[in-house]
């Protein structure tokens, strides 16, 4: 039973968004959700999100089939982050010129799989 959840456009750059999702690939989801509440970084929180909802689609498509599924049985199989759109402003710099400032975004791919 595989199922995927989709956070699109957090407002985090992907860079910090990845160290915490590295933390938490091949574990099993208990295991997952532990590190992710005691995480102190902000990313935390847009990851642990992310995998709850891939947990909730995975109940979801098993009791569409008529199945029981046990959240034990669950792993992470996949935890990935692509780079998002930047969005682009400008701050005044020195002797009348502008100094760019790219606002980062990222989207979160968590893929939860039975353990078999």
């Amino acid at each position: 039973m595989e199922a995927k959840a989709i956070a699109r456009y957090v407002s985090m750059s992907a860079h910090k968004v990845r160290m915490v999702v590295d933390q938490i690939r091949g574990r099993s989801v208990n295991e997952a959700y532990a590190i992710l509440n005691y995480s102190k970084k902000a990313a935390a929180r847009p990851v642990s999100k992310t995998l709850r909802s891939a947990v909730a689609n995975a109940q979801f498509k098993a009791q569409e089939e008529g199945k029981v599924l046990d959240v034990d049985q669950l792993r992470v199989r996949e935890a990935f982050v692509d780079e998002g759109p930047s969005l682009k402003r400008w701050r005044a710099a020195a002797q009348g010129r502008a100094a760019p400032i790219r606002r980062r975004t990222s989207h979160i791919t968590v893929v939860v799989d039975t353990k078999e």
